[in-house]
């Protein structure tokens, strides 16, 4: 019998008006993208009928550029996650459900609570990304004078980890027997008291949502640094990086599978999708003109804002904008996106103008401008030499680009054996090839599902 062809994963990784730090500008994004409801609805819809795993919102608990003249990009106001993705549930079937939630500015509890939550309104569908905090301006939201150090957010994420998966594991599978002549609603055996006392957390339990429909929702985590993979190593199921060639994107996902055996896993329970920004169309003139035509409603302080904010907050106002990057100090933010970008402009020998235009669509994440064949050949190539297990694409600009991925790249994946034309399953577990996470505390698993250790 003939095996089947290993396909990739693909997620949607959908922000406000697109990618691109000026996309609310192009003519085909509404405006108020970021709190327009209709507008998510048709780009979530548009990503499930073109059967992409997942789609994925990015967050943070701060405004993220506040200069003075008002100029900035869409995702200065947008939906809190989890409440959108509880809208789109509704309206959805079969896509995942994917959305950032800080371990920094939060409590365990109230993030158990609202994913379990989540997964049952979906059928099963929810994923949480970890992240630490890169926006240092959410520490002044949140009784604090200064971010959290960067080893202390480790630290803490650890923790948090601890209990929110235990807080999952709170009941059975089969707990809730609901049985009305008797009287008895659960089963009184089946109920775990987590009682957890730690560092950073003091949580009884247990969690007042039944188990989620997955286990657990799938875990995905997006940090890069040392710390970033152990934790993804021993924790992650999805991990979404920023790589610039292949060979940097072989080099992360062989220390990161590296790392699994360790923690008793084998390399499929982790799934590695950097992020893609694709600019296509049917030539490369015409891709180069789409391109183009972003990068010319760059506004200069939204551009020096952006790569300000990437680079560990330093103001870069004050150096020229046509001279290299200075030496910037080591920053308590994302330590692993400020080092890609150091190096990116040394290596191309990049002005701070050039730099911030380069990164005002990817944002240090891989760009390919081109045709159908020439995107589907980049991500093939990353996909069948351990570069990539899949692709988180972020479109430029919404709906329109990616209405063009799914119209031009998509038939082209598919003509290689690359990627589904159906649904593998109903949750998102099933259709990543993730087993389902069996209970800690009681032996059962669901139903037609293998339980992972």
């Amino acid at each position: 019998m003939t095996q089947a062809k290993k396909q990739l994963r693909l997620g949607a990784f959908l922000m406000a008006g697109g990618h691109h730090v000026a996309a609310w500008r192009h003519p085909g994004v509404p405006a108020d993208a970021g709190l327009n409801l209709e507008h998510y609805k048709e780009v979530v819809l548009a990503a499930e009928r073109a059967k992409f795993d997942m789609m994925f919102l990015a967050d943070s608990a701060a405004v993220w550029d506040m200069n003075e003249e008002g100029a900035t990009h869409a995702a200065v106001v947008h939906f809190e996650p989890v409440t959108l993705l509880s809208a789109l549930a509704a309206v959805t079937s079969h896509i995942g459900l994917t959305a950032t939630v800080t371990t920094t500015y939060n409590e365990p509890y109230h993030l158990a609570r609202n994913f379990a939550s989540l997964d049952h309104l979906s059928g099963g569908r929810a994923g949480w990304n970890l992240v630490t905090s890169s926006n240092q301006a959410e520490a002044l939201n949140f009784n604090r004078d200064k971010h959290v150090e960067h080893a202390q957010r480790y630290e803490r994420a650890r923790e948090f980890v601890d209990v929110v998966t235990g807080l999952w594991d709170s009941w059975s599978d089969d707990a809730f027997i609901r049985d009305k002549e008797s009287g008895r609603y659960y089963t009184a055996d089946q109920k775990h008291v987590l009682a957890h006392k730690g560092k950073h957390f003091q949580v009884r339990g247990p969690l007042n949502v039944a188990r989620p429909i997955q286990g657990h929702p799938v875990m995905v985590q997006a940090g890069s640094s040392e710390p970033g993979q152990e934790l993804a190593a021993e924790t992650a199921e999805v991990v979404f990086t920023a790589q610039q060639s292949l060979a940097d994107a072989q080099a992360f996902y062989r220390s990161l599978k590296g790392r699994l055996a360790k923690y008793g896993r084998s390399p499929d329970d982790l799934k590695i999708m950097p992020g893609i920004f694709p600019v296509v169309a049917k030539t490369h003139s015409e891709a180069q003109a789409k391109f183009e035509e972003l990068q010319d409603l760059i506004h200069p302080s939204v551009g020096l804002a952006l790569l300000s904010g990437m680079t560990g907050g330093v103001d870069l106002s004050a150096y020229p904008l046509d001279e290299p990057l200075p030496e910037l100090p080591a920053t308590n933010g994302g330590k692993s996106r400020q080092q890609l970008l150091i190096e990116k402009a040394q290596r191309e020998k990049l002005t701070i103008r050039q730099l911030y235009k380069a990164i005002a669509g990817a944002r240090g994440h891989k760009q390919l401008v081109g045709t159908p064949e020439s995107i589907a050949d980049e991500l093939q190539s990353w996909f069948e030499n351990e570069g990539a297990d899949g692709f988180n694409i972020m479109p430029p600009h919404l709906p329109g680009g990616l209405t063009d991925f799914i119209e031009l790249v998509l038939p082209e994946l598919r003509r290689r054996g690359l990627f589904r034309t159906e649904y593998e399953g109903r949750t998102l577990r099933e259709n990543l090839g993730l087993r389902y996470r069996a209970n800690r505390y009681f032996s059962e698993g669901a139903p037609g599902r293998v339980a992972a250790s």
